[in-house]
């Protein structure tokens, strides 16, 4: 069986699984794409494809990531790589993240951080590029890319990519074809199947046959107008059901996909392509009960969202300083029990904290948003010191505000969060349920950090890990 979606590897043979992982390895396509949901042996999908040619000297490939740090994260690219290519006989170069093979071909591994990180490639030819993770990149960076993918050394120049869906990437348009409109789900007949395109202008003209494409021309050197040369294209599914090796390897791993919540778990465990954060998708008041005592033995924290601006009439509706206090009983679930939401300047900003922290008591942890800059540490710092005696945490947040919001929505769906009824409830309630469609979302950040200081032990929590 192979290393966590990766291939079975014998002493004579390295196979890739059957289903969409073979699909992929055997596709004809001048672009392949392998995308879906999390776990469905992708990346090793992509660390195989240069096998194939490691006896051509002249060979190489390059795969990229949006960053080097992603390249290098614990069971990302190079450690994975690190447990297939020794096998082959390939020599590790880490610090130019690099492989070379007996042959002489090679492997090599950079990032394309920003749109301008493309240029560092002009005039380069690399016969094999491989994209992992191809929604995180610009529609900029990957065309430019395709026009370095040449080859000297007799290997047909390809492209190869993996990724998780997204519906307002540029590669969610690309692979249109492929996905129901209606559903966002793959339409399983089309899986693998090639189209061909040519890029007319800024517009991509696409058929089902090249010589469909033979009407739109271009001039050749002597100024001869011939057919534009068409490429080929085609998009694989593939879901964590496809990937046996890590359904045996870590059979946890469809539980933590199931406890994402839905707008995470529709992508990542079902594949969907089309569907986006809408208001109701994050929370609904009908998942938590409603209750009227607080269980013995509960533990607090109170999470802010800091603002500073009070309404006028130039500003009848700024963004509030909001509060939420989360509380954690004995049996495991959770209570909110408390929440806040006020437009007043700086001065009432610390005067709401320090009532809020004498209501809690001492034995409430305060958690508190800090601005990236020595402002934004300097303000917490001050605010700190007119706490002293309580518990007063302070972080920069990570993360886009759905995904900090998601550890929370997911507990509430599963029906572990419950309210204690108050005066706050109905606001509050609305507010998280027109989550993130509403223009403000102060309660809903200030949820998200009570509940991550309370249930994770900080607001680090980061939901991509499972993409």
């Amino acid at each position: 069986m192979g290393h966590n979606g990766g291939p079975a590897i014998t002493d004579e043979t390295i196979k890739p699984q059957p289903g969409p992982q073979t699909v992929f390895l055997s596709s004809p396509a001048d672009i392949a794409i392998y995308g879906g949901g999390a776990g469905g042996g992708k990346t090793w999908g992509l660390l195989m494809e240069p096998l194939r040619h490691i006896g051509n000297s002249g060979f190489g490939a390059v795969f990229f990531r949006r960053s080097t740090v992603q390249i290098r994260n614990e069971g990302g690219l190079w450690d994975e790589s690190a447990v297939l290519y020794p096998q082959i006989g390939a020599d590790p170069k880490e610090h130019t993240l690099s492989w070379a093979f007996p042959s002489g071909a090679s492997v090599s591994f950079a990032h394309l951080e920003h749109d301008k990180t493309r240029f560092n490639w002009q005039g380069s030819q690399i016969p094999l590029i491989c994209f992992d993770e191809l929604t995180h990149f610009s529609a900029v960076q990957f065309w430019y890319m395709v026009s370095r993918n040449r080859s000297m050394c007799g290997v047909r120049p390809y492209i190869r990519a993996t990724c998780n869906p997204d519906a307002d990437s540029w590669v969610a348009e690309l692979i249109a074809w492929w996905i129901d409109q209606d559903t966002g789900l793959p339409i399983p007949e089309r899986a693998g199947k090639l189209r061909w395109f040519v890029r007319v202008g800024e517009e991509l003209k696409w058929a089902d046959d090249p010589a469909d494409l033979a009407c739109f021309t271009m001039l050749d050197e002597a100024g001869k107008a011939v057919p534009i040369p068409a490429k080929s294209l085609t998009f694989i599914p593939a879901k964590l059901t496809d990937n046996k090796a890590l359904m045996a390897a870590d059979p946890g791993y469809m539980a933590s996909l199931l406890a994402l919540p839905l707008v995470e778990r529709e992508r990542l465990l079902g594949g969907n392509w089309k569907i986006r954060p809408a208001a109701g998708l994050y929370f609904q008041r009908a998942w938590c009960p409603v209750v009227d005592a607080i269980p013995v033995g509960t533990v607090f924290c109170r999470g802010y969202d800091l603002a500073a601006t009070p309404r006028s009439a130039e500003n009848p509706d700024p963004d509030a300083t909001a509060s939420v206090k989360i509380g954690k009983t004995p049996s495991g679930r959770f209570i909110v029990v408390h929440s806040t939401n006020d437009c007043v300047g700086p001065s009432g900003v610390r005067t709401i904290i320090k009532n809020n922290a004498s209501a809690d008591g001492k034995a409430c942890v305060i958690s508190l948003p800090q601005d990236p800059g020595q402002a934004g540490k300097s303000q917490v710092q001050s605010i700190k010191l007119e706490l002293a005696g309580y518990i007063a945490r302070s972080s920069t947040e990570t993360g886009d505000k759905v995904t900090r919001f998601g550890a929370f929505s997911a507990q509430a769906e599963a029906g572990n969060v419950d309210i204690l009824r108050g005066e706050w409830n109905d606001r509050w309630f609305s507010a998280l349920e027109n989550f993130p469609a509403a223009k403000h979302d102060d309660d809903a950040d200030a949820t998200s950090r009570a509940f991550n200081e309370i249930a994770l032990g900080g607001p680090r929590y980061n939901i991509g890990a499972l993409s």
